[in-house]
This record gives structure tokens, sequence and C-alpha cells, in this order.
């Protein structure tokens, strides 16, 4: 790391909002000063009357080591000789009233003391040395849009424990970690936030000392470590990054120096009471050149390749979770935070102009337009999107009895009338396994075999369908608790127990399927990747569809039934002649399944079907999914007929207006259709959750859940009302 000299230019871009590198300037850094050895500390404090540095080094004597202001008369420097690593200290701020002094962690300390202690800690960042070169060339090669990426969510403190039951260090992660997400086929993980929080059920979203990797794990180094392991074995790392709003513990931000500082002086903008956390105050410079320095810090410092930027709504909606009276429009009479927003474009333009292979993944609950959407475009410049509607829309679907999804079978084809709006990520992520809302396999309906197949069922679905994938630990092995961040996973369920164990080398297999197949990958934000065989057959609650890999000729077909039903016969139109080979199975033996599946070659016939001139006839088998390659071509090209790409969004719900919805649907028909949609669902949906409560506006809708330091129940989605454009689009270039 490179240490600034606090020059009158880097102070300059700090005030501006434009010092991305502000952590070289403040906090404790090693340095020479006057032939001597020693650590420089550097911290803005505007308001103060004074401050000094403490520690066990001065026996937390406040008159000790006092600091004095530089040039600009907001940052306060000290310098202490023969001070060496994990010295502990803080910031003893005299407010300008007088009075006690404040104690504060440094805002950009590298190193925390471990909970509950609140101190920071000296560290060297310059100890470390990387073997990562050989992952950076590849990155560099390669674009992420056109790549596999499978990503497993995980929660370090609650994965696995040691024998003790106390958490697993960084540099056991490192070993045990790596080796089993490299086994599982995963591209990916994601952590949850590793930021220093002081509260394990905040789950680390709630931060105090965020240039800080928390010290539950280890050090500074000991995580390089696990990246740099990760890096080796073709893995790459996604942090959760919480620019949105940070804890009020005393030690913290809030109040630093005695007045608002990162947050704003008005107490609408500055208090989020849904959370009982505080927001940042993204018009201030010195906070831009903060929370943009600090993502700057995870790429440059730690090698991470993603932040997750959690809680994006919260950001961009100055009514976000606030109930009338506790919020006021925009200078346009809006809702929309102005500030937020350009910090956002600010953010994203930064990143990718130092690191572009950078992933800026925003979890956004909203249909605000063009989050995934570079700047220049008019975007909010993340690159990837969350995909909250498709989560909500089919969690919901599969926690139903088969009976009823026919009735509901437009929450398996919604999503398709905007999946190439924004550059979306699948999650199946912790908010849907917490706050009462059962695990995955729970959720699931039916006996105990129904269950897993059920969820055999839904992954295949799952990882067919265009976008990038993200499941949260303990999804594969299918643990049946909710998760609970204070005890590990239940990984004897997989050693004692068949289904389990089958159901973990059913994952396994179906990543594994994922990363061998381009056709599930190579476009999946375009329509020429995807086109429906049939959208429509409510009835037998069945979906087929293709996949496309650029390659035309490259495809996949998906058949899921969500029923516990074999349908014999199935006959569905194909796009090309010649010999079909059934190549995935959820419903294998191997798998837990029954069995039931189509062997040998199934040779097309000359029998129109689903608007096509062959077709196939198949056993499907119940509560499955299977996958369906072309052997070879008979004497006739691979034909995508542009008539059978409308979806009729069958199912409504007791109490919905048909009427209407119908009459939306005709008002978005594709002209140049030779058969319109029906039926253009725009039904909301909301996930019931103890902690959460909803806010509706006429252009969207949102809701927000977090209790007092603790992660919440997810800003849940609404299914968004396609506009005309999308489904036009749908129409003409599926």
């Amino acid at each position: 790391m490179k240490t600034s000299d606090l020059s009158e230019f880097d102070r300059y871009l700090f005030h501006q909002g434009t010092n991305y590198h502000a952590y070289e300037m403040l906090g404790a850094h090693f340095v020479e000063q006057d032939g001597k050895q020693g650590i420089r500390f550097a911290v803005w404090a505007p308001h103060a009357k004074a401050v000094s540095v403490v520690g066990d080094f001065n026996n937390w004597d406040t008159r000790v080591n006092p600091m004095h202001k530089i040039g600009d008369g907001e940052i306060w420097v000290a310098f202490v000789e023969s001070l060496g690593e994990g010295e502990l200290y803080k910031y003893a701020i005299e407010p300008q009233w007088g009075g006690p002094h404040i104690m504060k962690a440094d805002p950009y300390g590298f190193y925390a003391e471990k909970k509950p202690e609140t101190a920071s800690r000296t560290f060297d960042m310059n100890h470390y040395k990387w073997s990562d070169d050989g992952w950076k060339v590849q990155k560099r090669k390669e674009s992420s849009y056109d790549r596999p990426m499978l990503t497993y969510e995980v929660h370090l403190g609650s994965w696995r424990r040691n024998a003790e039951g106390e958490y697993l260090t960084y540099r056991e992660a490192a070993d045990q970690l790596i080796d089993y997400v490299k086994d599982m086929n995963y591209t990916h993980i994601e952590f949850m936030p590793l930021c220093e929080h002081p509260f394990d059920g905040s789950w680390g979203y709630q931060a105090t000392g965020y240039y800080a990797v928390t010290s539950r794990y280890g050090t500074p180094d000991d995580f390089r470590y696990l990246v740099d392991r990760a890096h080796q074995q073709g893995i790459g790392i996604i942090m959760d990054w919480v620019p949105g709003h940070f804890c009020k513990d005393e030690q913290g931000l809030r109040h630093f120096d005695g007045l608002p500082l990162y947050e704003s002086d008005n107490e609408q903008r500055a208090e989020n009471w849904e959370w009982g956390t505080t927001n940042f105050d993204y018009g201030r410079t010195e906070v831009q050149s903060f929370l943009i320095s600090n993502a700057m810090f995870w790429f440059e410092e730690f090698h991470i390749d993603g932040l997750r930027i959690d809680a994006v709504a919260n950001m961009l909606y100055l009514d976000y979770g606030r109930k009338d009276g506790e919020w006021m429009p925009n200078k346009y009479g809006d809702t929309g935070n102005l500030e937020a927003m350009d910090f956002l474009r600010k953010l994203n333009e930064a990143i990718f102009k130092f690191h572009p292979q950078a992933l800026m993944i925003a979890e956004e609950s909203t249909s605000w337009p063009l989050i995934s959407k570079p700047v220049y475009m008019g975007g909010m410049g993340f690159n990837y999107k969350w995909n909250m509607g498709w989560m909500n829309d089919m969690l919901k679907y599969v926690s139903l009895d088969p009976i009823y999804r026919k009735w509901n079978h437009d929450k398996v084809t919604f999503s398709f009338m905007y999946a190439f709006s924004e550059n979306f990520v699948l999650p199946l992520s912790h908010d849907e396994v917490v706050h009462g809302k059962c695990s995955l396999i729970s959720k699931m309906p039916g006996d105990y075999w129904q269950k897993f197949a059920g969820l055999r069922c839904f992954f295949g679905y799952w990882m067919a369908h265009p976008g990038k994938k993200l499941l949260f630990m303990g999804g594969e092995f299918a643990q049946f608790i909710e998760w609970n961040f204070d005890d590990e996973l239940d990984w004897h369920l997989v050693k004692e127990f068949d289904k389990h164990a089958k159901m973990l080398a059913f994952s396994k297999a179906l990543n594994k399927f994922y990363l061998d197949t381009r056709a599930f990958w190579q476009v999946d934000f375009d329509w020429n990747g995807f086109q429906w065989i049939d959208p429509n057959d409510n009835n037998n609650s069945i979906v087929s569809f293709i996949r496309k890999a650029e390659d035309r000729n490259d495809f996949v077909i998906a058949i899921s039934n969500f029923t516990p039903e074999v349908r014999q016969d199935y006959r569905i139109g194909v796009p090309a002649k010649g010999s079909y080979i059934e190549v995935f199975n959820s419903d294998e033996t191997a798998f837990g399944g029954s069995g039931v599946k189509n062997v040998g070659e199934i040779q097309s016939q000359d029998k129109p079907w689903h608007n096509r001139e062959q077709s196939i006839s198949l056993t499907i088998p119940p509560l499955a999914t299977i996958y369906l390659r072309l052997k070879r071509q008979d004497g006739s090209n691979v034909s995508y007929p542009e008539e059978h790409s409308h979806v009729e969004a069958k199912g409504f719900e007791v109490g919905e207006d048909k009427s209407s919805t119908a009459a939306i649907a005709a008002t978005q028909k594709a002209p140049a259709k030779k058969s319109s949609a029906k039926k253009t669902t725009t039904k909301k949906t909301t996930t019931k959750s103890t902690t959460k409560t909803k806010k509706t506006t006429a252009s969207r809708k949102t809701s927000a859940a977090k209790s007092v330091k603790t992660k919440a129940a997810p800003r849940t989605a609404t299914r968004k009302r396609a506009a005309k454009p999308l489904v036009e689009d749908a129409a003409v270039n599926a």
C-alpha cells in the first residue's frame, strides 16, 4: 500500500470528493519522520475543538499525544514514534462545547480489536506477498457476461465450525471452504459482509469499521491468504458491501466529532427508523471520498473480484420504508434521492475506470430502470442486478401444493417479460431462509420424497433460466432448518441421511452440467439466447424452452414438470430434425428420484407441433426437470420460428381483476405477432414476514425489513408491470 504525504493536492481531492484512495492519506500509517520510525495518525474531524490519539502505549491519557490541524483546518495529525503492529488506539475527540471526550475507533483503521472490545489496532498492510498473477491475467482475457457465474453465498461464521464449536479462521476456511467450493463446481464465493461489526446478529450489515476486515476470523493478511488461495483455484471472491447505512454504536461513525459528519444534519435524511441505523450523507464530498475509497480498498488491497451492494433501494428512494411525515420530496417533488443517484454513478464510474473487470452487483428490490446499464446510457452504472422479482415469484410458486399451480402458472413465465431488461443474477439468498420463511426444502409441499423432488425440479429450472446464479449455503444439500447465524450448517445430514447425500450429489452434477454447457451462460442477457417452446401449458404445470449459445446450432431444450404426475407421450416441437438425447434428468435414482427416463435416442417426427415442423414424443418424469440435446441433424437446419415466442401469462389468484389485466395485455400486444398474448399479469406479490413492512407508490413497490441491529428479511421485489417496449422486444427478437 502506498502512503500519501498528506499533500495539499491529496487533501483538495478529498474535500472535492474525488480522492479515491483516501485510505493512503487518513488512518494509521507506518512512516519515517525526522529519521524516526513510528506511526502517523490522521483523522478528519472538522467540528472538533481538540483531538488526541490514545491507547495502551500512553495509558489512554488524552494529554500525551495531542493531534494538530494541518492546512485545511479539518484534518488532524499526530506522529507517535516507536509504535509497532497490534497497538490498540482510539481518537479522543473534544467537542466544540467542551466536556467529556468522545472515544472513537478509526474510520480508516485497517484492523480492529476482537468483539466485544471496540478499539482499532495498528497493522502494516505491506507484508503480504500475492501469488494470484495468473488469475489476474486470465480475468483480463475474459468478460464475465459470457462466462459461467455460479456463486455460493457464505456466512463465514456459520458455514462450518471447528471441533470446539468456534469460528473457522480465514486460513482454515481457505483450506476447507475453497476445496469444497471447487469440488462442488461453483465459480464464485460471495461473503456476507466482512467489515468489522459489533453485533453478530446484524450478520455484518451494520458496520463500524469499513476498512477493517473483521478480526473474528483473523488478521487482514489471513483474509488475503483466503482470497489468494481462492484465485489459485480459479474461484472469484465477491463481498457484500453496505454503503447505505451504518450502526449507531458509540465507537462508530455517528456524530463522529460531536456533530453529524458522515450522516446528514437533516434528521429526516439521517435517521433510518425502520432499521435503527443511520444513513450516509451522499451529498457531502468527503463522505463520497470515504465510500468510493473504501470500495477501491477492497479491490486493490484484498484483490476481491466484486462487490454486492446491499439495499440499493434504501439509497435511491427518500421514502423507502418511511411513513408519511418521515420524509421530504426532492426539489422536483419526487421520491428519488438525487445525491444518492449521483453518488452511485460516480462510484461505478470510478471502480470501472481502475478495475474494468470488476463485478458491481446491485441488490435493488424495485423496478428502478437501467440499474445495470452504463452511466453514459443513462443507467446507474452497475453491471449486474439481483432479480428479486423472479426470486419471490418462484419461491411463492414452488411453495404451492401442485394442485394449485395451474392457476399460478404466470409466476413461472412472468420473469421472461423483463428477463433481458437488466443483467440479472438469479439469487436464492440468505434472506429467503430466515425470519420464519423456512429453508428451501421446507418450502416444498408434499411428502418427504416430493419435497426433495420438488427442490431438484426447481433447481433444474433455475439453472436453465437466463441469468447468472447464486445459492445460499446449505441449499445444495437441502438443510431442513432455517439458517442460524450462531451455529454451523447441519453437515451431519449428508453423512447420516441418504436423501441429503443424493441431493448434494445432484447439486454437484447440476453445477458441472451448467459449467460445461455454453448454451446456459454464453448469451444470458439477450433474446438470442432463449426461446420458448411452450410457456402456456398451465393445465399440466409444464414449461419447455430452448437455451442457445452464440453458435445457434449449440442449444439445449429444458422441460420442467412441476407436478408429481408422470406425463406419457408428451409432445413438444423441436427446432431441428434429428435424434435427441436426454442429457440430464433430475429424477435419476442416483439423485433420489424415481428413475423415469427417456432412454436412448428420440427421433424427431415430421409432425408439426408448437408452430414447428418437427416434434418429439417424451415421457416427462414427476416433479422433474430434464435437458435434451440434438445428437445429429438429418437434412434440416435449426429453425427458431418467430411466431411461437409469445406467452399467455395464465394463472390468476382469487381477488385479481382479470378484466383490467386483460385490458393492459391488449395495449401491450406486439403488432408483428400472428397470435397475441391473451393475458399479461400485473399483479404484485409480497413476501410475508414479521419483520417486514410494505410501502407502495404509483411507480413501484418497495418493502423494507431490518430491525435494530438485525439484518432484514429481504426488501421484496415486485413483479414489474412489463412496459410496452419490453414486450415488443420480446416478441420481435425471440
